[in-house]
């Protein structure tokens, strides 16, 4: 199975100008997921999205390959992602290019244990998914079995449509988000559903301790603190 890595990192960010290059501790932002993604030796091609010259730079000398500049009307605000992914795949298939498989690899997650990225993709193919996610597990507080919906009128209803609440924190079933690190899609997913996730899904548990998704500057100084915890010993 071919799989292609994919980052995406359009120019414009209005939660934190710049993000994508800006310096996190000792780097740009994006090399991080470059670095990440050169390491893994089950991903076959390892290709940067940008709508950005300097992005395009910049993911080039940390070893990315830049095939292309994306076009602006992928690369608004609202753009879905699953737009962006169709484009790169269309891109290289047009070359003769084909793959069997999408890593989506976010700069805004930029921490990963090392290995995590071929560990996602070996359970992948373990179990034949059609995509993967990498996620955590939901604090009980907001497990989906404890929180509501409100109408209009003030009226709450339990999340999961059940009539009545689990009493105790230890009969609540195990739940989990994704964290936004790894997504791994078959192309014929992508292509047929227009969806990233669907089908077979199956989740790959991450490490809490490595969680950062950057939006805004106070996600930017608490991705800092984690940065200084995690690589205080390699500096």
């Amino acid at each position: 199975m071919r799989i292609l890595g994919l980052i995406p990192a359009r120019e414009g960010s209005k939660g934190i100008p710049g993000k994508n290059i800006r310096t996190l501790g000792h780097q740009p932002l994006i090399a991080f997921t470059i670095k990440d993604g050169l390491a893994a030796k089950k991903i076959d091609m390892l290709a940067v999205t940008t709508d950005g010259k300097e992005i395009a730079e910049v993911a080039g000398r940390y070893g990315a390959e830049v095939p292309f500049i994306r076009p602006k009307e992928l690369a608004q605000d609202h753009t879905p992602s699953i737009e962006v992914v169709l484009h790169a795949i269309d891109f290289f298939e047009q070359k003769g290019d084909f793959f069997d498989a999408v890593c989506l690899l976010q700069p805004t997650s930029p921490f990963k244990p090392k290995g995590f990225i071929d560990d996602c993709v070996q359970k992948f193919l373990e179990t034949d998914a059609d995509s993967l996610i990498s996620v955590l597990e939901v604090p009980h507080e907001y497990n989906p079995h404890w929180t509501f919906e409100m109408e209009p009128g003030g009226n709450l209803s339990i999340a999961t449509g059940e009539q009545t609440l689990i009493p105790r924190r230890q009969e609540l079933p195990m739940a989990y988000h994704r964290d936004g690190s790894v997504y791994i899609s078959r192309v014929s997913l992508i292509k047929e559903k227009k969806v990233l996730v669907g089908g077979k899904t199956v989740g790959v548990l991450s490490n809490k301790s490595y969680y950062a998704n950057l939006d805004t500057m106070d996600d930017w100084q608490k991705a800092e603190v984690t940065y200084s915890i995690l690589f205080s010993c390699v500096e």
